[in-house]
This record gives structure tokens, C-alpha cells and sequence, in this order.
């Protein structure tokens, strides 16, 4: 992981990350390359309800944004 980002303070204000042990909060091109090499989407990409799911699947984001409804 990079852990250097200029940015940190400014993303931590908008990420909607409930997994606590995350390493990864604050710096969002370790946390997009994480999930992606797991086919997974991060948890800013889903509303707050859908996120404590932990459901980061490509499946669960086209059920919640596939239709553009939200």
C-alpha cells in the first residue's frame, strides 16, 4: 500500500466505510485497487444501507444502481 496521499483528511470526510479494521480509509487508489483485484466494488460506490451489507460484489451494484432508479 501507498499510505502516502496528500488528500487523506479531505477523503476520510466522505468515506462511508464500516469495516473497522480497514487499513485502507482515506487512501482511495489502495482501497480501488484492493477491491478490484477482488472483483469487488468499495463501499463509497453504495448508499449507506447497502454498504453495512458488506456486500461489495460487481452483482450488488448492478441491483442497486443497474436500473438508474437512485
Amino acid at each position: 500500500m501507498s499510505q502516502q496521499c496528500g488528500n487523506k483528511e479531505k477523503n476520510l470526510q466522505r468515506c462511508n466505510c464500516t469495516w473497522e479494521p480497514c487499513g485502507k480509509k482515506g487512501y482511495c487508489c489502495d482501497c480501488i485497487q484492493y477491491h478490484l483485484a477482488r472483483r469487488e466494488v468499495p463501499a463509497c460506490f453504495f448508499p449507506p444501507e447497502v454498504e453495512k451489507t458488506y456486500d461489495r460484489s460487481f452483482k450488488k451494484f448492478i441491483e442497486v444502481w443497474g436500473d438508474g432508479s437512485r
